[in-house]
This record gives C-alpha cells, sequence and structure tokens, in this order.
C-alpha cells in the first residue's frame, strides 16, 4: 500500500497517477473521508483516555465506570472505521514511475532495445515446410513432444502433456538458470555491468510453498481478481500463480539489517492461473495453460537500490536469452499495462517465427514499497549509512521479482527458433551438456 502521509499530502498527485492506470481516483477521496473520520475519533479516543487518567488520580468511580463505557463503545467504532479505511487502502494501486510511459494497455508498451536477428528459415537449412517457420505445436505434435487432445480428456481445456524432448528441454532449463544464478562469477560481472560496483551477491535456491493464506496473498497484493485463482475451499487455501507469492512473505514482519541486503532468492515452482479473462486466446499450444512451470527472481533491497536492482534483474534475464541465442526485445509497460503493485515493469518478449512477432516470455516488476509496507517488512539502517535514516530501523524495505525462465514459453520458442527443415529441433549449446543430445526428433 501507498505511504499514509502522501496520500493525505498529495491526494492530486495521487489521483492522477493512479488514473493512469486505468484505477478509479474515487478510491482517494473515499480513503480522505474515511481517514478524517478515523483521526477525528481517533483524537476523541485520546481525549477520554487522558480523562480517565485524571478521574482515576480523583477517585470518582461513578464517572470512570460512565467513561470506560465510551472509550469502549469507540474503541469498537474505531476498529470498524480502521477495518472500511484500510480496505480501500488496499485497494489503491502503486504510483508509476516517472519512466513509465502512459497508456491504456500494451499497445503503448516502448520498445527500449532490440538484441539479436530473426533467423533466415528461406536459407539453406531452414524448416520443414519449405521456408516457412512451423508453430512450436505442429513441431511439438509432429514429434510427439506435445499432446493437448489426451490433456484435454483428462483434465480440460489449456492442459497439456509434454512428452520426452520438451520434458528433457524443461528440466535442462532448470539445472542451467540455478548454475548461473548460483555462480558467483556470472552474477557479479552482470551486476558490474549494471552499475560499477553494484552487489554481485548470487541468488539463494529456495523451494516454497505452492499454496498460502488469503490473507497473506491480500499482502502480496496478488489475490485479485480472485477470478483468476485456484482456491481450495475445504483448507481455504489459494494456489499460487508465481513463485513470487511464497517467495515475497518470506520476511513478513521482519525488519532486516542494512548490512544483509540485497537478499536475493531464486525458486522453481508449478504455477497455476484460471486464465479467465483469456478465452479465445492462445487456444492451442503451451503458451497460455492453467499450469505451467516457472523459475522466479525475488529481491528485498535498500530503498535507493531498488531501481538498480530491477535492471540488474533483466540483465540476468537478458544473459540467459543471450546465452540461449533467441532473439528478443526488452520492453517498459505503460501505466495502463502494469499490475497494481508496480510501479516499474519491464518486460522481455521472444521473436517466435511460426507466429512472425516477439512474444512476452519474461516480466520484471519493481514493487518499490508498496508490497513490504502490507507484510511489513524493514530495514534497520546502520548507524554509517550513506543515505541516512534511522538506525534502530522502521524504514520499509524494497522489492522485486522477475522472471528467470517461463518453462513452457521458453521451450515453445526454442522449438520455433531451432526447427530444421527436417521438422527435428536443434538444442540450443548452452543446454546439450543438460540433455545429453545435440537434436530433439
Amino acid at each position: 500500500m501507498l505511504d499514509i502521509k502522501l496520500l493525505r499530502e498529495e491526494s492530486e498527485r495521487v489521483k492522477k497517477a493512479i488514473a493512469a492506470k486505468n484505477a478509479d481516483p474515487k478510491l482517494v477521496d473515499e480513503f480522505g473521508k474515511l481517514d478524517a473520520e478515523w483521526r477525528a475519533l481517533t483524537a476523541e479516543l485520546d481525549g477520554l483516555r487522558a480523562e480517565q487518567k485524571k478521574i482515576s488520580k480523583e477517585r470518582n468511580k461513578e464517572q470512570g465506570t460512565r467513561n470506560k463505557e465510551e472509550i469502549k463503545k469507540l474503541e469498537g467504532e474505531l476498529r470498524a472505521l480502521e477495518e472500511k479505511r484500510d480496505a480501500v487502502w488496499q485497494k489503491i494501486p502503486n504510483l508509476p514511475s516517472e519512466d513509465t510511459p502512459v497508456g491504456k494497455d500494451e499497445t503503448t508498451n516502448k520498445v527500449i532495445r532490440v538484441v539479436g536477428e530473426p533467423r533466415d528459415f528461406s536459407a539453406k537449412g531452414g524448416s520443414a515446410s519449405g521456408g516457412k517457420p512451423k508453430n512450436h505445436f505442429e513441431l511439438g505434435e509432429a514429434l510427439g513432444l506435445i499432446d493437448i487432445e489426451t490433456a484435454a480428456k483428462v483434465s480440460g481445456a489449456r492442459f497439456a502433456y509434454l512428452k520426452g524432448g520438451a520434458v528433457e528441454l524443461g528440466l535442462a532449463l532448470v539445472h542451467y538458470a540455478f548454475a548461473i544464478l548460483t555462480n558467483p562469477n556470472v552474477v557479479r560481472s552482470s551486476a558490474e555491468g549494471t552499475v560499477p560496483g553494484y552487489n554481485g551477491k548470487p541468488f539463494v535456491p529456495v523451494a516454497p510453498p505452492l499454496m498460502m493464506r488469503a490473507e497473506v496473498m491480500q499482502k502480496m497484493a496478488r489475490l485479485e481478481p480472485k477470478e483468476e485463482r485456484y482456491h481450495i475451499p475445504s483448507d481455504d487455501l489459494y494456489l499460487i500463480g508465481s513463485a513470487e507469492h511464497t517467495l515475497g512473505p518470506l520476511h513478513m514482519d521482519e525488519t532486516i539489517p542494512e548490512k544483509d541486503l540485497p537478499l536475493r532468492y531464486v525458486a522453481f515452482t508449478p504455477s497455476f492461473r484460471r486464465e479467465a479473462g483469456s478465452y479465445g486466446k492462445d487456444t492451442r499450444g503451451i503458451l497460455r495453460l492453467h499450469q505451467f512451470d516457472k523459475i522466479e527472481m525475488e529481491s528485498f533491497t535498500t530503498p535507493e537500490q531498488g531501481e538498480t536492482e530491477q535492471n540488474f534483474f533483466v540483465a540476468m534475464q537478458e544473459y540467459l536469452m543471450w546465452s540461449l541465442e533467441l532473439p528478443y526485445r526488452v520492453v517498459i509497460c505503460s501505466t495502463g499495462d502494469q499490475g497494481d503493485p508496480d510501479a516499474r515493469h519491464l518486460d522481455l518478449e521472444t521473436w517466435f517465427p511460426g507466429e512472425s512477432k516477439y512474444r512476452e516470455t519474461h516480466s520484471a516488476d519493481y514493487m518499490t514499497d508498496y508490497q513490504a509496507r502490507r507484510l511489513n517488512t524493514k530495514v534497520k539502517r546502520s548507524k554509517t549509512s550513506a543515505k541516512g535514516g534511522s538506525a534502530s530501523g522502521g524504514e520499509f524495505i524494497h522489492m522485486n521479482d522477475a522472471t528467470v525462465f517461463a518453462i513452457g514459453r521458453t521451450v515453445a520458442a526454442i522449438f520455433e527458433n531451432y526447427q530444421t527443415k527436417e521438422g527435428k529441433i536443434e538444442v540450443p549449446r548452452v543446454l546439450q551438456r543438460y540433455v545429453g543430445k545435440k537434436v530433439i526428433e
């Protein structure tokens, strides 16, 4: 959630900013009204409590009893009012960064850079379809690697059986990603390339829970829209839509010493999304499934390092994509294409020759202190901190999360970019040691 001081003192700025994210500015007015009532009632209660101390000294039992009853009544009213105010407060999204393009949706995103040249399939050694590259699902079905039809009979739409080389490629991506992200030399090099001297601490592997409580997912600002989530009513738990959902609360209600930052984690998990708003989109293939595997990064930093950390995350993403020799571009998402917790959202989009277009395969979300404020995750500043701050703590930490690999989408990208004229799939060089072969056929 946003800093309450910002909402109280700069409400017009907040209204303008959240309107650009397609949120209702009236939320700010509603919060302001409830907050004013809350402050007035708090002041009244403080007065009664001060009076109660005076009455106790005077030993006036009758007046003291009346005063206590009034205090108890107002405390109940204050709790109810605070719940109403906080419910509105939590609906107000984070403010976009200054460099975020203003626009209604993904059509207003801005390309920052394009890396790699798409392969010329009309040249010698092109695809199996006479120079016209095939879609990943055509290749996968022909090689017996993707089975959508049987999965539909067993589980319904938007599920898939992956077999043989598709599974081997997916597992190879997992092994390769963890080898890179835990390698001090590679991580240090990417950090140095982001900002000279930037902290190159490697990532700590984590196996997080796949289910979480509603109230904790709400603190992560990822519960809504609920129709996108899979819910287990018997236990009132939600299946995660990505590993960051349970990585983010790893330090809930903690104060972390500044000297320990940044804290960086990486996790590989299944992910579950109902895709309720995507009817008719990507119905063929493995780009938009209800269940998919994903590797995710999460980090906790000081406020002044937050945006640099996001750029470092993108540098790690780019290293991995460059080493796979997949053409991609980096995009900064507009206000209308950001999630509510995001202040700055970057995507990597990979070239899919079977569709002749770039498709999103990675995201990198910088939340500033929006999630940390809800999770109550703080930094305890050192006395010698160059940026100041209280040495006793109290400053909220800044959080980032980002995709390492969405396994299905990356496998699909490899299928399309590495297809041969015989209809086989070449294995990227960096994955061959993990797959144990150079070609999947």
